[in-house]
């Protein structure tokens, strides 16, 4: 991965407390993955930035390089890695993911 992608990539998690790199939109979700979390993130009422990664090859192959993580989406919060779909869609089922955001202090519809 170039610096470039490297770096668009590291100022999107560190500048935005809940980021999810998909497959589209948050208004316009191109794969059902991505409309899953953004949904749950719909729900929950958290403010968050969604990075389209089909508008970039570069960024798209780049975030699996990152996180060393094979799918798209992906969810970070506070710059950490959380997960993708299925480990988003079982946090959130179990209240996990409920906790983790108190943990790290995101305002979310309780």
């Amino acid at each position: 991965m170039d610096d470039q992608t490297k770096n668009l990539i590291k100022n999107h998690i560190d500048n935005n407390e809940v980021c999810l790199f998909m497959k589209g939109t948050p208004d316009a979700p191109q794969c059902g993955f991505s409309m899953a979390v953004s949904n749950i993130l719909k729900i929950l009422e958290v403010n968050y930035k969604g990075v389209n990664v089909l508008e970039d090859q570069l960024l798209r192959e780049g975030i699996k390089v990152y996180s060393d993580w094979p799918t798209i989406p992906q969810l970070y919060i506070k710059k950490e890695f959380i997960g993708g779909c299925d480990i988003i869609k079982e946090m959130y089922e179990s209240g996990e993911l409920k906790k983790v955001f108190d943990d790290k202090n995101i305002n979310y519809k309780k």
